[in-house]
């Protein structure tokens, strides 16, 4: 009863075509795990809607933020995904909800970015010099949009963990240690999704100090990062 409570109460907390009624038990689980995210974003006024894919696409994630007409999309896509779990491979199902949460919050550090207007700049008197080179320009440009890549979900692995460490501080060192297993297992050094840079950073969950406000708590260490990330 009460995970189908939570389950509505994540609905709720955004725009949503599905009723809970709808969902699998797999979508209920998840979006259950992720109820303190949502409700957390919708106290500080994201546009949020949730999105539940019918029936997942190849290679799609678990969970994804989008960006439509000045609002957030969370899109879950569980539903006929034989990938859906990869991530948490290995972990007992006692130990998931921690990390589904964790996930939670990375994409919706997306969110807080983007109706920030923030999408992709970088903090206020950050100046990037650049010493590559290349004879065509579209090579350049794609080096550029991975590191922009890349820098933005540094930030959002960095509010997870903050949002780890103000909701689970007692959970922070195996979180951590998960987070830093999967981002270390990324094929391509210097790709999106190579965020080693600001896991390794936050290994101490203390640094991120004691405000209790996760998407503001992960800009020092993330400016900190993008020092490395040159």
């Amino acid at each position: 009863m009460l995970k189908s409570f939570l389950v509505a109460a994540a609905l709720c907390a955004a725009s949503q075509a599905a009723s809970a009624a709808d969902l699998t038990v797999l979508e209920k689980r998840w979006l259950g795990a992720a109820y303190p995210v949502l409700e957390y974003a919708r106290g500080v006024r994201l546009p949020i809607d949730i999105i539940v894919q019918p029936k997942a696409r190849p290679n799609d994630v678990p969970l994804a933020m989008g960006f439509d007409g000045g609002r957030c999309k969370l899109v879950v896509s569980l539903r006929g995904n034989p990938d859906a779990e990869k991530v948490l491979a290995g972990v007992l199902p006692s130990q998931q909800g921690e990390l589904i949460e964790a996930m939670a919050a990375h994409e919706i550090a997306h969110c807080w970015r983007y109706a920030r207007g923030a999408w992709h700049a970088l903090p206020a008197g950050f100046v990037e010099i650049s010493t590559e080179t290349a004879a065509d320009p579209s090579l350049l440009a794609a080096s550029k949009a991975m590191r922009e890549m890349r820098r933005e979900e540094g930030y959002a692995d960095l509010a997870a963990l903050a949002w780890t460490r103000r909701s689970h501080p007692d959970e922070y060192a195996r979180v951590h240690a998960w987070l830093d297993k999967v981002r270390s297992a990324e094929p391509v050094a210097r790709s999106g999704h190579d965020t080693r840079v600001w896991v390794r950073l936050a290994a101490d969950g203390r640094r991120f100090g004691a405000a209790g406000r996760p998407f503001d708590d992960a800009g020092p260490l993330w400016r900190e990062g993008l020092l490395n990330d040159e």
